[in-house]
């Protein structure tokens, strides 16, 4: 079974948590109702999904959840290069020369990283309002990137658009692998193809 999930800020991108914190468990049957071509509520298949990568608490987007290790393996190895793009929202308008360092790789605490797809784009006019709001200030203009990474460390976009100087306000991944977004709104789920 394969499921995109839209994960909302402030989730976490696991089951279960002891702190009592807002996880995915909330946003997968029996807690609310499939989508349109899965398996019903009761099916125990729900219970056995993983997602395929991570999302940090304070990042949104798409999530690939799956009963199918082999997939998950396939996705989340170093070694594969798969693909996730992502919509980064910065502080002030980025110089050519920052724009060429993510592309190239920027060195961080635990090593240099990958060569990345980075791309200047406008404002995404279909994102939905982000609750809490990001901060705004006047005096600071903001700009959008589109990233793709073929790697996924620890907060990796974040540290590297901080190491160029421009520290991340909003991360949306927006695709993963042949996977996309495509209009899901926040909390929704639908049947992957």
């Amino acid at each position: 079974m394969r499921v995109l999930l839209n994960k909302p800020w402030g989730t976490l991108s696991q089951f279960t948590d002891r702190d009592g914190r807002a996880t995915l468990a909330a946003l997968l049957p029996p807690a609310v109702t499939p989508p349109p071509g899965a398996p019903r509520a009761d099916d125990p298949r729900w219970r056995h999904l993983y997602a395929a990568g991570r999302l940090d608490h304070d990042s949104e987007g798409l999530l690939l959840l799956t009963d199918e290790g082999a997939l998950v393996q396939h996705l989340t190895d170093p070694r594969r290069h798969a693909p996730k793009t992502y919509l980064v929202q910065i502080e002030r308008e980025p110089q050519a020369a920052a724009l060429q360092a993510l592309r190239g790789g920027v060195v961080l605490r635990d090593g240099p990283t990958r060569t990345a797809e980075v791309e200047r784009v406008p404002a995404p006019d279909w994102l939905w309002p982000r609750d809490p709001p990001i901060r705004q200030r006047k005096s600071v203009a903001d700009a959008w990137l589109r990233i793709t990474l073929r790697e996924g460390r620890n907060r990796q976009i974040r540290r590297m658009t901080a190491a160029v100087g421009h520290p991340t306000l909003r991360l949306v991944r927006i695709a993963i692998g042949p996977w996309r977004l495509d209009g899901l709104p926040p909390g929704a789920m639908r049947m992957a193809d």
